[in-house]
């Protein structure tokens, strides 16, 4: 079973491909200019806005999981048109490339943010009706355009699609500009961490390789043609995040400090993960204390060379 993963050398295309290797699959890394972490897999460097480098890269793939975009929402705020060009033209090209390529299925990558163009109270479920009007951010919309256009090459072209509603995901390997990471290095240098708004607005977190793991369970015929949200199972507020990072590193190591919230931020939402739960018999294993340990000592041996480097330049001059 040969499978596409565009993004594959991003944070969560890695431990979905470190999934799919696990079962068998025979893994396509789609990227733009930076290689997968693993070598064991089929490396093809493109950029997903190029159709036809695309299906050419694509071609003999059963599957295709669609996780790459603009992702970091600051990015997104700050270069709107390449986001909107990224997000839903890659989108659509990947859609015409399965398409043209006769794949069985697209998985797309996609957001519980999209909730924010939701009025309903909660848990809110995959059938939630969006106002377009409250989508409030580039990023949100950018995803809500891309699962319209899912739906229509499916109506259209009778191409199959799954939707993945991520939670907000951490772990191993997380990208160092998101706020866990920064939290966590600015908590072993001593520095003060920087929260954005009074700390309140919340994310139910849910560990990678539980997110990675629902990919492999969404493979199964009765989510084709389906919309599922993989939320995390606790709420998780940035204060409380600061305080399992100090809690972890054993306490006295996080002094915080406030500044005005971004534009557009995503304020937290119930979201309901039962249609996953009951179809895919999929729910998160890792608590958030456990999760933050791993990724903690993660970061903590990546960063230690670095800092120790650094510490030894200092002391040459």
């Amino acid at each position: 079973m040969k499978i596409a993963v565009t993004g594959g050398s991003g944070f969560i295309a890695s431990h979905v491909i470190d999934q799919l290797v696990e079962v068998g699959a025979e893994v396509v890394a789609i990227d733009h200019r930076v290689r997968p972490h693993r070598p064991d897999v089929q490396f093809e460097d493109v950029d997903i806005l190029n159709l036809s480098s695309l299906i050419q890269a694509t071609r003999g793939c059963e599957y295709v999981f669609h996780l790459a975009a603009v992702s970091n929402v600051n990015h997104a705020h700050k270069y709107p048109v390449y986001t909107v060009e990224l997000n839903v033209t890659g989108t659509a090209n990947v859609l015409e490339a399965a398409r043209l390529n006769g794949a069985r299925r697209v998985f797309f990558a996609s957001t519980v943010w999209v909730y924010t163009g939701t009025r309903g109270g909660g848990p809110l479920d995959e059938d939630e009706p969006f106002h377009l009007p409250d989508a409030g951010h580039i990023y949100t919309s950018s995803k809500i355009a891309s699962e319209m256009i899912i739906h229509n090459y499916w109506q259209l072209y009778r191409q199959p699609f799954t939707i993945l509603r991520y939670g907000i995901p951490y772990g191993p390997r997380m990208r160092e500009e998101l706020v866990i990471p920064i939290f966590i290095r600015k908590a072993l240098r001593g520095e003060p961490i920087r929260i954005e708004g009074d700390g309140s607005q919340y994310r139910n977190y849910v560990y990678v390789e539980d997110l990675a793991r629902a990919h492999v369970l969404a493979m199964s015929a009765r989510a084709e043609n389906q919309v599922y949200n993989l939320e995390g199972a606790e709420k998780i507020s940035i204060t409380e995040i600061a305080r399992t990072i100090d809690r972890v590193l054993g306490g006295g190591r996080v002094h915080v400090e406030h500044a005005p919230a971004r534009p557009g931020d995503y304020g937290g939402k119930e979201v309901s993960a039962s249609k996953a739960r009951r179809e895919l018999e999929w729910e998160p294993r890792v608590d958030f204390e456990t999760g933050m340990r791993r990724t903690v000592e993660w970061f903590t041996d990546r960063y230690a060379p670095a800092d120790a480097e650094a510490e030894l330049a200092l002391g040459h001059r």
